[in-house]
């Protein structure tokens, strides 16, 4: 395992586990912490002997959101956290979102703010039933400003991400994963196992067609209904494993 300042690195079976590594202090989110996760999920990305990345937390956190004794004597203007803290952090996420294999948020504990906007931007989310998930930008003063706004609602429809956000209340990861939040939640003893065993059957799928559904899915987000069956028919990807994985079902 390697470890680069606050985060911890670990690949294994072809999967890269990133661990948000600060947990006496829940995890809480520093510029050096989210430059270093955006190294990494690059990294991963770009890695061809990795099919899947999992991004969780050490200890009894996910993360409790961004640490604004990171910000030292720089103010909060109109509620932003400045790039300082911008730019690593949507940097980051957009790695997560470009990487041509599945992202995987493994939700263990606390998760607010700018914890849950990372978590949203892994292609799937799992949780502890008993982990908290919230937004909590209003309560503090400070405007979401790395994608909570877009993100969230697609997650769990519009008028959903409106009570989270305009209440600042907290979900637990069970009723995370029953507003679709998140995809699934179990108990906490049990979590790795829950992601494990989605793992296990991701990585029995063809790598090519994974990353060509990441594609197809996020140009999905940006286009009407009419654009995207267009852009889906007529768009090549590469999958040179087809003929192997059929074999057996042609003879």
């Amino acid at each position: 395992m390697a470890e680069e300042k606050e985060l911890l690195t670990e690949t294994k079976d072809g999967v890269t586990t990133i661990t948000l590594n600060r947990p006496d202090a829940l995890n809480a989110l520093t510029p050096a912490m989210l430059e270093a996760l955006g190294n990494a999920m690059e990294a991963a990305g770009d890695d061809d002997d990795v099919r899947a990345v999992v991004v969780t937390g050490a200890g009894r956190a996910f993360s409790a959101g961004v640490d604004l004794k990171s910000l030292g004597d720089r103010p909060i203007i109109n509620g932003s956290v400045g790039d300082i803290l911008d730019i690593p952090a949507r940097r980051a996420i957009r790695y997560m979102e470009i990487a041509p294999k599945p992202v995987i948020a493994k939700v263990n504990g606390h998760c607010f703010t700018g914890a849950l906007e990372l978590a949203l931007g892994c292609d799937l989310i799992y949780t502890a039933a008993e982990a908290k998930l919230g937004d909590t930008h209003a309560k503090w003063g400070v405007r979401p400003s790395w994608g909570m706004s877009q993100r969230l609602p697609r997650r769990v429809g519009m008028t959903r991400a409106k009570e989270m956000s305009l209440t600042a209340r907290s979900v637990t990861g069970a009723e995370a994963a029953e507003i679709g939040l998140a995809n699934d939640c179990a108990p906490a003893a049990e979590l790795d196992d829950l992601v494990d065993s989605v793992l296990e059957r991701i990585l029995e799928n063809s790598a090519h067609v994974l990353a060509a559904y990441k594609v197809l899915y996020r140009d999905t987000e940006d286009r009407t209904l009419t654009g995207g069956l267009a852009f889906e028919a007529g768009t090549v990807f590469e999958i040179p494993d087809t003929a192997e994985r059929l074999s057996g079902f042609r003879k």
